[in-house]
């Protein structure tokens, strides 16, 4: 593949296009707050986010291992699932990804020598994607079981206080 190693030597510039895609995601003032303050704990979101996306990148660059798609997916979409996105909306900013390397690579895609390739790339990018999704879900699931004890257990405490507990 001919196009990895182009998109290597603009790892920067796709890293920082696909941040800025994602944090444009948020409300104006959000995505504002998400790309100027850079102290990791003044702006632990938009650290993670970050974080979460460098290590995309990596994985993307270089030969895929589940794990640390996984993980990178699980650092971006834990919070998106917390800050209740849906699916499609907590998803889109991976399917930006081909958007961003078209800008990227623009003057060596105009031939149409890469085509093919550009096609295996963007394949590996909806891949990404049906592995957010489980991701996405799993990560939902495990909110409603927590909100779900959480409400299991008011309800009982409440029955205890009252006399009226099991």
């Amino acid at each position: 593949m001919k196009l990895l190693p182009l998109l290597s030597e603009r790892k920067t510039s796709l890293m920082a296009r696909w941040q800025h895609r994602l944090f444009e995601s948020y409300p104006a003032e959000t995505a504002i707050f998400l790309e100027k303050e850079k102290d990791h704990f003044g702006n632990p979101v938009g650290q993670r986010l970050s974080q979460g996306l460098r290590g995309l990148v990596q994985a993307f660059l270089t030969e895929m291992d589940r794990e640390e798609v996984l993980a990178s997916l699980d650092e971006i979409l834990r919070i998106r699932a917390i800050q209740d996105f849906a699916p499609s909306q907590a998803l889109a900013f991976i399917f930006l990804l081909k958007n961003v390397i078209r800008e990227v690579l623009a003057p060596e895609l105009k031939g149409g020598q890469y085509s093919q390739e550009l096609q295996e790339l963007e394949a590996r990018i909806d891949g990404l994607a049906l592995l957010g999704f489980d991701v996405y879900t799993q990560r939902r699931e495990q909110l409603h079981e927590v909100r779900a004890n959480e409400i299991r257990n008011r309800v009982s405490g409440l029955l205890r206080r009252t006399g009226l507990s099991l």
